[in-house]
């Protein structure tokens, strides 16, 4: 069957066709989500352009918490629905998920290439696996191998509070706190956080510089503030991924994803990220089991709903 499979994002919506679990990489579309007014009108720009085919399911990604078939990004006010879906399309099997548990999903059908070491440890066959996404926004998902297939529990891991443990750390959480005067980890690890550290770096130094995201990441290695920024960024990385792990103990590996893991995973060997993510007092030996990769491939959401919709069709 021909399957429509979506990549919702706070910034970005990619759409592809998909035969079982294989996506066809010709096929994929990215859109802007500026220029449309919602899902409905995107769906239908993409099934235009791709000669409108007849669809038999589809399953969307969705950057934001799912309830009931409905949901809303956490970053736009956009709001989706699997009727919409269903209606715009012509497909009898819809299915919205979370982006994150997209991306669980996706963990049995990449490529072997896909996969940057960042850590070494173990990755036990069959052991629970954490996906921690880090790019507009910031959340984690975990997947379970069961007796009748994989299970992805859905989260919202990106608004809980920032850890504190240091008066830097409560100077931070004040800088990078809204109007209500919560940190959530999102505020420092989504791309907005990496442009909120420097501010904060530079301002406490008496040198106070605003820089966007990707330009502190491509000036880490000349600009003494951004190398700091990236210093504290990845310190406050492995200090969440090794609570995260101790909560959920995936033996069968940690998988970053998300462009501003892609952007910062060749600067955390060097900055730490070993050290932060084991100091976990008389548990930092049992943190050496736990092996780190970051996924460069960047359409696996996609990849994970024709996944999906491939097991349960």
């Amino acid at each position: 069957m021909t399957a429509l499979v979506a990549d919702i994002g706070g910034t970005n919506t990619r759409l592809a066709l998909a035969d079982g679990p294989r996506v066809d990489a010709d096929s994929v579309r990215k859109y802007s989500n500026a220029d449309f007014d919602g899902l409905a009108a995107v769906l239908t720009r993409f099934l235009s352009e791709a000669g409108s085919p007849e669809i038999a399911g589809a399953c969307a990604a969705l950057a934001g918490p799912v309830r009931d078939g409905c949901g809303r990004l956490t970053n736009l006010d956009w709001t989706i629905d699997e009727d919409t879906i269903a209606r715009v399309t012509g497909a009898g099997q819809v299915k919205l998920l979370n982006d994150l548990q997209a991306q669980g999903h996706a963990l049995d059908h990449l490529a072997s290439d896909a996969l940057i070491p960042v850590l070494d440890g173990r990755r036990a066959p069959g052991g629970t696996r954490l996906v921690l996404g880090l790019g507009t926004g910031v959340n984690v998902t975990v997947v379970h191998r069961i007796a009748s297939g994989t299970l992805v529990t859905a989260n919202e891991a990106g608004h809980v509070s920032l850890p504190v443990a240091s008066a830097d750390d409560l100077s931070l959480a004040r800088f990078a706190a809204g109007a209500d005067g919560f940190a959530a980890v999102e505020d420092i690890l989504a791309g907005r956080g990496i442009e909120a550290l420097f501010a904060w770096e530079t301002a406490r130094a008496g040198r106070p510089r605003r820089l966007e995201g990707n330009a502190i990441i491509a000036a880490v290695d000349e600009d003494p503030a951004a190398t700091e920024t990236l210093r504290a960024y990845t310190r406050m990385l492995g200090r969440v991924a090794g609570d995260l792990a101790l909560h959920h103990l995936p033996y069968g590996g940690i998988y970053l994803i998300g462009g501003v893991a892609r952007a910062v995973t060749p600067h955390l060997a060097r900055l730490g990220l070993a050290d932060s993510f084991r100091s976990k007092g008389r548990f930092s030996g049992l943190m050496e089991d736990f092996a780190i990769a970051t996924i460069a491939d960047d359409f696996a959401a996609l990849t994970g709903c024709a996944g999906y919709l491939a097991a349960t069709a």
